[in-house]
């Protein structure tokens, strides 16, 4: 019975671990990889590095599109738009 009253505190901490720091980061990767699956031409996307545009081409083969931004077009991976500010620019407004 000793034995097993040591090893419950180590047990709760990899629980709180998991459902709060673990659970939350794999439904966020969830999230933004079904983002840049969804991206279509046409949508107005910021990248994580700020940079505002709009979706001219998306390439299936090296998961890339092109943005056309106000001084020209610019290749980009998926991976480098920003899910939450992009998410912004395409909401319907609210009246």
């Amino acid at each position: 019975m000793g034995d097993m009253s040591s090893w419950l505190p180590i047990v709760a901490m990899f629980a709180v671990v998991y459902f709060f720091m673990i659970a939350p980061q794999m439904k966020r990767a969830k999230n933004e990889k079904k983002f840049a699956a969804e991206l279509k031409r046409g949508d107005k996307v910021i990248t994580k590095s700020g940079l505002h545009g709009k979706i001219v081409e998306l390439n299936d083969k090296d998961r890339s599109c092109v943005i056309e931004t106000m001084s020209g077009k610019l290749k980009f991976d998926r991976s480098a738009i920003s899910m939450e500010m992009s998410k912004s620019l395409n909401e319907p407004p609210k009246k």
